[in-house]
Formats: structure tokens, sequence, C-alpha cells
């Protein structure tokens, strides 16, 4: 209060005191407007409300200011999802929408999604004791043994009418993903890309390296592995002129329009992890091997062995459920290895 407020203040102080030398009542003096307004209780808590609305305001404009700034952010970044997707649904078309199928800008840590997943069935593992090496199996088979149980299993000679092998190579992808591409500025907005332990940013980082350099022979090679997704229809297009749904998947399943391709050199590979996709997956091995291992869950460490390991070669497809077991893969013998592969329901 003010050196004025306060003068105010006792002078009706005294004023109140005389009037109740007169003897007036309670009710006569909470008659009198001034006095009822200005009680000493009624003066301090007006008083404290004028200094509160002021650092009120302040607050409300700072908290506001910052909801601005947050908003601005969100907008420009895109985060957590697109600005058509936002639009769509604040314009009651959140039917169109996937919220979920979104892709966040800030990719949660395995960590995080280890702790929250639930807990998995742990008959994926009984009585499994080696990746089973199959060959032309036929659909009912594949149903009723892997397709859904969460048996992993490799399928031998499963690429032998498709044209793949004779054309995926480093300098296919390098042309199909040019600078100039549709399809790579596709992937840049909506796609997913694995650099794992190397130092690229996005899939143009790879296809900067010349062929030497990806094939180790240049002064400057370092070794990689990477992968990404594929969700660009035209690219798909031209990717599946050459390889077909694979013959063994039950004939209601469904591969998803999404391709998944997975391309480094010996001796590198993804580490030990677990997926969060939809559905189990094939993957085919275009060119190169691969070692595939895989860890149950620790929920199922008791129930089942601890360690699989399994070679894919060139024209095999394996298929597990990425999603319930641990899995890591290491590229082996002298040729870079090229993958791609699809989630089927």
């Amino acid at each position: 209060m003010t050196e004025k407020e306060v003068d105010i203040e006792e002078s009706f102080r005294k004023l109140q005191f005389k009037l109740k030398k007169f003897k007036l009542s309670t009710k006569q003096l909470s008659e009198v407007k001034s006095l009822h307004l200005l009680d000493g209780p009624n003066v301090i808590t007006s008083s404290f409300f004028r200094i509160f609305s002021k650092r009120y305001l302040f607050i409300a404009s700072a908290i506001a200011t910052v909801l601005v700034a947050v908003a601005i952010g969100v907008w420009k970044s895109e985060w957590p999802i697109s600005n058509k997707a936002l639009a769509d649904f604040y314009f009651d078309e959140w039917w169109d929408v996937d919220i979920d199928s979104e892709l966040c800008a800030i990719e949660m840590p395995d960590v995080v999604y280890e702790v929250t997943r639930p807990p998995t069935d742990c008959t994926i593992c009984h009585g499994v004791t080696n990746i089973d090496k199959v060959n032309k199996i036929t659909a009912d088979i594949f149903e009723q043994k892997y397709a859904y149980t969460g048996r992993p299993v490799v399928i031998l000679n499963a690429t032998d009418n498709w044209t793949a092998p004779g054309v995926f190579n480093f300098q296919f992808f390098k042309e199909l993903y040019n600078e100039d591409s549709p399809a790579l500025e596709n992937f840049e907005d909506n796609c997913q890309f694995f650099p794992y332990k190397t130092n690229f940013h996005n899939l143009s980082d790879v296809f900067k390296m010349s062929s030497e350099e990806a094939y180790m022979k240049g002064s400057n090679s370092k070794p990689w592995y990477i992968g990404w997704s594929n969700c660009d229809a035209a690219a798909a297009n031209i990717l599946r002129e050459h390889y077909q749904k694979p013959y063994f998947l039950p004939g209601v399943s469904e591969s998803s329009k999404t391709d998944w391709i997975f391309m480094g050199v010996p001796g590198y590979g993804a580490p030990i992890h677990i997926d969060n996709v939809g559905n189990p997956s094939w993957q085919a091995q275009i060119t190169g091997e691969k070692k595939w291992i895989f860890e149950p869950p620790p929920e199922c460490y008791l129930e089942c062995a601890r360690r699989f390991e399994v070679i894919v070669n060139p024209g095999e497809i394996i298929v597990a459920d990425t999603n319930v077991w641990f899995h890591g893969t290491e590229v082996l013998g002298n040729e870079i290895s090229i993958v791609i592969g699809s989630e089927f329901d």
C-alpha cells in the first residue's frame, strides 16, 4: 500500500471508532456504505487483490506468450503430426486421418518402448531349439506352423522368379533416389531412416557416396549399414516390377504397402533390438549374406533357449515377428547385403 492509501485507511478507522462511541448498532454501521467497503479486512483484501491482479496479469501474459511460441514451434516443425493431418482433424475430417500412423519428429529411445511394451506370450519359443530352414513349403503349412505362431523360419529358393537379384544394387537405388527425384523428396517428408552406427543423417547422405566408396574400394571408404522405408508410390511401383508377394504367404494375407530396404557392407549390421511395428514381416536376401541373431524377451528367459542364430543366403526369405523377438544382424562374406521386405497380416 502507498502512504496515501495508509492515511485514508487510518482516517476511516478513526471514523468507525467514533461512530461506535455513539452506540450505533452493527446493523446500522453495516448500512454505512463507505465503512462497509473500507472495513479493515476488506481494505486489506482489496489491496491484496489489486496487487495480485497485477501479478496475475503478468503471469497470464507470460503463459500466453509461451503457448503462442510453442504453437508456432509445433506448426513450423510439424511435430508431433503433420500440419495437413492437424488441419484435417481440426476441420472435422478426422475420419481420413490416421493419427497413430503419423511419424514423430523425435523417436522414442528403445529403452522407453522396452519398459512400456506388453509382456510377450512365451509360447512363441516353446520347443524351439533352432531356426528352421525349409524348401518348397505350401501356404497352408506355412500358415499352420509359422505365419502367426511367432516362430522364425527361413524359406529356401524363395525368389527364383524375381528379377530383383539381377537389378538391385547400390547404383540402382542411387538412381532411384537421385537429388531431383520425387521419391527422395517424399522420403524426406514421410518415411523412416535408420543410420545405425553411421554418420548419415538421411538417405540423401547415403547416395552422395561414390560407387567406389560404397563398395569399400575408395581410400576414404568407411564401413556402413543403413535401412529405410519407402512410402512413395512411384518408387514402390518400380521396386515391385522386380519382386512379387512371396508365394508361401496365406492367400488371405496381404503385404504392407511399405517396402523396407536394408543395405550395407560386411562386418556391419543392426544391433540387438526389438521393433514396434504392426505385424510380422518377411525379408528377402537379394544379394550378400547375413547372420541373424534372435533372443527371447526377458520374461521368457526361463522358458526358452537364450539365443538362436541363422545365416540367410541370397534367394532366401526369413520370416519373423520382430515385435516379440529381440534381434540383430551382421553382414557376412565379401558382398554388399541388400534386403527388401514388408509386413504381412
